[in-house]
């Protein structure tokens, strides 16, 4: 079964090397989608929702209101949406679900997909 949470955070960046707008430095607030995956427990859960804000949110909170570019060095959306991924499966780890997919929007009407 797939389970789905969706949750923002606030963070600027610029992209080196890029010829345009965006090599300056500006902010986005970001959306981040995560879908998750297994089976139903015993306690009829997959996970407690609870459980899973809170994976999300250690994750996301070194990101939360920071210079993205002080975390990676060309903090694209691709980029960024790969470095959440790797971590969340690394907090994922010691549950009984995976990541089936994460989607982060880059303000309004962009987004990447990873699955």
């Amino acid at each position: 079964m797939k389970l789905g949470l969706t949750t923002e955070f606030d963070a600027a960046h610029s992209l080196p090397g890029y010829q345009g707008k965006c090599a300056c430095m500006h902010g986005h607030t970001y959306q981040v989608e995560m879908v998750v995956e297994g089976e139903v427990g015993e306690d009829g859960f997959v996970i407690d929702f609870y459980q899973l804000k809170k994976i999300i949110g250690a994750t996301l909170q070194e990101l939360d209101h920071s210079c993205l570019n002080d975390t990676l060095p060309n903090p694209t959306a691709e980029s960024i949406a790969l470095w959440i991924a790797e971590r969340l499966k690394k907090e994922m780890e010691t549950t009984s679900i995976k990541l089936y997919s994460l989607k982060l929007w880059e303000g309004k009407n962009k987004w990447v997909l990873i699955d």
